[in-house]
């Protein structure tokens, strides 16, 4: 029913019902391009710099282009490397992988050639779709059946629009099996893992999070981050199937979403924390007057309490914070009345999503205390790529990441299990500090980590980037951290940084701090 009211589901005609049958059955995972064509047919699917598609667009240009890759002799298990900005390049590209049964594998655009050689060889990558930007890279990796350029000036093959153009617009044969898409983990401690993902169990959890988050059908969404991270792409494939309208560039720049948002009447706006902040800083303190936002959804690394309130003063309550990981997907939500009262929490589970905070003894522990978070919702990866996965305990998923639920039932992610410090024989978790150091009028952000000591085994190091103007020092930075936390988590050094290095999602890569 949530589902139903969101996407304003209407009765289809019978010619168009049997079609979306066979679509279904023809392709499985792939049949999204034409479920939206016999749905919403000359709808605007997608905007992006190029201009305007629609959905029998999305659909027509999927099928041209799956055919022309039968043709090559790509087919069923065929792993299709995606190396692109979020463009319809990438769309395409995804689409008519699902309707010839192959394994779509989402690339991240920051790689250096070698490690996307690494990694496509490891995924069975044998054909690559990528943008001219990124032809050094592609260079590296070795793709039997061609390398198209999606976006830009042409390569050694046809193009992705020429591959369209001459490809037959009639739907594909009928697979045999369905394809999958391949999202890699953020890399953030060495080579990205693959995580392999096909169609969810239940729409349970779905319905819980548009539940949560008002999306609705028939409007426009602005999402920003990469279509590769599981984030972007989760949005993308969200919006396109409630019948709204994707808006997107290839290049996250603060003045141009704030245009396009007002531009394209956009109701909702997807990004991560690290796009947030360059917003914050970007909108006028009236910006929400001139903007018809019902939703702005965060996710992909976590949201400090600051910001949160900071971006709900400039946009107005409309700020909701995804709690999930590539591997679990979806855990917690919160909407804006849990970030005003508790700025850093994660929030509650949505309805679909079961939440555990467990023991190392695997047994729940008590509202305050600090465990590891466990999740199942019907819609966790089937494993990494090289074998294994995460532990599950009575269905529920680990997280990778330790935290504790409060009286109300609001989740707070406390940290990364392998990120926990021990300094003197005391527990650290960055975040807690991190957050603390953020909040701070001076500061824009801080990243911390340990570092050896002979004395404590590990001592913290604060990496602060101030704002422009500050003057703080060092120990007004500890003093700051010792007025609020406990003695042994103030950091013993603080660097003063001009930014953080990230990945091309937001996260922070603490191994490029300097040790």
């Amino acid at each position: 029913m949530t589902l139903a009211r969101a996407a304003r589901i209407r009765p289809l005609p019978p010619h168009r019902l049997a079609g979306l049958v066979r679509a279904v059955r023809r392709y499985r995972l792939g049949a999204a391009p034409a479920i939206g064509a016999l749905r919403f047919r000359d709808a605007t699917a997608l905007v992006d710099e190029h201009g305007t598609l629609t959905f029998e667009d999305l659909d027509v240009r999927s099928n041209a282009l799956a055919n022309a890759w039968r043709a090559l002799g790509a087919g069923e298990g065929t792993g299709i490397g995606v190396l692109c900005r979020n463009h319809r390049g990438f769309v395409d590209a995804v689409n008519a992988a699902g309707k010839v049964g192959a394994r779509a594998v989402l690339l991240n655009t920051e790689f250096a050639p070698p490690q996307a050689a690494e990694v496509c060889r490891r995924e069975g990558v044998e054909l690559l779709v990528h943008d001219d930007e990124f032809h050094e890279v592609a260079a590296a990796v070795d793709a039997p059946y061609g390398r198209h350029v999606a976006w830009g000036a042409a390569g050694e093959g046809p193009t992705l629009e020429e591959l369209i153009a001459t490809g037959a617009p009639q739907p594909p044969p009928r697979l045999a099996r369905s394809g999958t898409i391949v999202l890699l983990t953020s890399g953030t401690t060495g080579l990205p893992k693959g995580a392999q993902r096909s169609s969810p169990r239940s729409l349970t959890t779905a319905a819980g999070v548009i539940a949560a988050i008002p999306y609705r059908s028939g409007e426009a969404t602005f999402v920003a981050p990469p279509f590769f991270h599981a984030w972007g792409l989760t949005n993308l494939l969200v919006t396109l199937a409630l019948g709204s309208t994707v808006v997107t560039h290839r290049r996250f720049e603060p003045g141009r979403v704030l245009g396009a948002l007002g531009a394209h009447g956009c109701t909702g706006l997807v990004v991560v924390p690290v796009m947030l902040r360059r917003l914050v800083a970007a909108a006028d303190a009236g910006a929400d007057d001139a903007l018809a936002l019902r939703f702005i959804a965060v996710s992909g690394s976590q949201l400090d309490g600051a910001l949160a309130g900071r971006a709900m003063d400039v946009f107005g309550d409309v700020v909701y914070n995804l709690y999930g990981s590539t591997e679990v997907a979806v855990v917690a939500i919160a909407g804006p009345d849990d970030l005003r009262v508790a700025p850093g929490c994660a929030g509650r589970p949505p309805g679909g999503v079961s939440l555990r905070v467990l023991d190392d003894q695997g047994q729940p522990v008590g509202p305050g205390v600090v465990a590891r978070i466990f999740a199942s919702n019907g819609a966790e990866f089937s494993g990494y790529t090289g074998g294994g996965g995460k532990q599950v305990i009575d269905d529920h998923m680990a997280t990778g990441d330790v935290g504790h639920v409060d009286e109300q039932g609001r989740l707070f992610v406390d940290g990364r299990e392998d990120d926990m410090i021990v300094s003197g024989g005391e527990n650290v978790f960055p975040g807690e500090v991190e957050d603390l150091l953020a909040a701070h009028p001076d500061i824009i952000e801080a990243a911390v980590k340990g570092v050896p000591d002979a004395d404590f085994g590990h001592r913290l190091r604060a990496f602060v980037v101030l704002r422009d103007g500050a003057t703080l020092d060092a120990d007004a930075v500890r003093a700051h951290v010792r007025a609020n936390l406990a003695r042994y988590k103030v950091p013993r050094d603080v660097v003063f940084v001009d930014h953080l290095p990230r990945t091309a999602t937001g996260k922070v890569l603490k191994r490029e701090l300097e040790p």
